[in-house]
């Protein structure tokens, strides 16, 4: 796995190519939520729970591209992806921030809701903020919803599973709605 920047894309394939996904494809490793808020229009979103399901008879041949929102994620997993069965597979550097950056298109879906993790971040931080404040005001008893808010971060940390993330997907709120429906 190779690690390779817009500047050195841009030169092994044309502005056009890329935006068609000629002669490269495209993956967004991002989850499924995060992909529906914007990604590059010709990318397939395979997250990284689900690139084992990556068909080797469409790959084989081909050179692959992953991407996820900064390339931190990729350099990560890069081990991971070097399992994938393209013949040739890079990591943007960058990720699309980079590629937003060089001016390449990207599809938007103005009616996604904020992003689930921001939900999460926003939401511990108020119960925290809230949990400290209440235990200063009214009973030291409310300092445990901040323990409770900073124990959620600990587990969601170390196992990379958070719950409150998981309950956020299924609000009406968080279900995005195809274009045009209303």
């Amino acid at each position: 796995m190779k690690n390779i920047s817009i500047e050195e894309l841009l030169k092994k394939y044309s502005k056009d190519a890329l935006v068609a996904g000629e002669g490269i494809n495209i993956i967004d490793v991002r989850e499924v939520d995060e992909y529906q808020q914007e990604h590059i229009a010709c990318a397939k979103n395979v997250p990284f729970a689900q690139i084992n399901t990556l068909d080797a008879e469409d790959c084989a041949g081909k050179v692959g591209l992953f991407h996820c929102r900064s390339g931190r994620r990729t350099d990560i997993n890069a081990a991971l992806l070097d399992s994938t069965p393209f013949e040739e597979m890079y990591c943007l550097e960058g990720g699309i921030v980079a590629w937003k950056e060089a001016g390449l298109p990207i599809k938007n879906l103005t009616s996604a809701p904020i992003d689930v993790m921001r939900q999460v971040q926003f939401i511990i931080s108020m119960m925290i903020l809230f949990g400290v404040g209440l235990s200063y005001l009214i009973s030291p008893y409310f300092i445990l919803l901040a323990v409770f808010a900073g124990v959620g971060l600990l587990v969601a940390s170390v196992t990379g599973f958070c719950g409150m993330a998981s309950m956020l997907k299924f609000l009406p709120w968080n279900k995005v709605k195809p274009h045009g429906v209303k």
